[in-house]
């Protein structure tokens, strides 16, 4: 009975020490695999280096133009109850902001009708929000092709695999590696197009945080130019 057992356990032992022993031979670089993926992996590279580009651009575009102190309309209303035009504007001037300068623009048209203040603001507004929103076309573009070049590149290595299959005759472990190899287009296509997606959303989101703010900053410097009406 004993060695019965001990047989039994010997051969449950067995095959599972050559499957790890297997799992342990057979792994696989990231870097062979990203090699594997054919000549439509220079695209994606392409792809990836302009996403990092893009990405950090905008990123300090944004993060210097949300550098604004929280009084600073506090002080342009002290300037122009004062009457300091000068000084309100020299402070405007002075302060590297999309609020700051289209206040700036608001400052050189007192004395106008007040429709014609507004309207200046908000040209000027328009111009600060188009150079915050500057290339995330390209980010929305990447979203929509990268995935695209990567099912390109699959179905590429499908066409290369059944010719192969064609011509040399089938082999399944041929065609499982030219399978996995190929698929990583799709792969590395997809998570360019994701991450493309999500800094796009994610700057839309700041960009429309900073267009409250100018909105906010411009009911505000109208709502001073009145008060003297009051």
């Amino acid at each position: 009975m004993s060695l019965l057992l001990s047989l039994l356990l010997q051969a449950d032992s067995t095959p599972t020490d050559g499957v790890i022993a297997a799992n342990a031979t057979e792994t696989i670089s990231l870097f062979y695999l990203l090699k594997e993926g054919g000549v439509l992996m220079i695209p994606l590279l392409l792809c990836s280096l302009i996403l990092v580009y893009v990405f950090v651009e905008r990123l300090l575009v944004l993060r210097k133009a949300s550098k604004l102190d929280n009084t600073f309309m506090f002080r342009i209303r002290e300037q122009i109850t004062s009457g300091n035009l000068n000084g309100a504007r020299s402070l405007a001037k002075n302060t590297d902001s999309p609020v700051a300068r289209m206040i700036e623009k608001g400052i050189s048209r007192i004395g106008k009708p007040i429709d014609h203040v507004e309207k200046s603001m908000e040209s000027a507004g328009k111009l600060e929000v188009y150079q915050l929103e500057k290339n995330l076309s390209i980010l929305s573009t990447l979203a929509g092709i990268a995935p695209m070049f990567g099912f390109l590149g699959t179905i590429a290595g499908m066409i290369i695999l059944f010719f192969n299959i064609q011509h040399q005759g089938f082999s399944l472990e041929n065609i499982a590696g030219g399978i996995y190899t190929k698929m990583v287009t799709s792969a590395v296509g997809l998570i360019i197009g994701l991450l493309a997606y999500i800094a796009y959303n994610f700057f839309n989101a700041q960009i429309n945080k900073h267009v409250n703010r100018m909105e906010a900053a411009s009911v505000e410097f109208l709502d001073i130019l009145q008060e003297p009406a009051k």
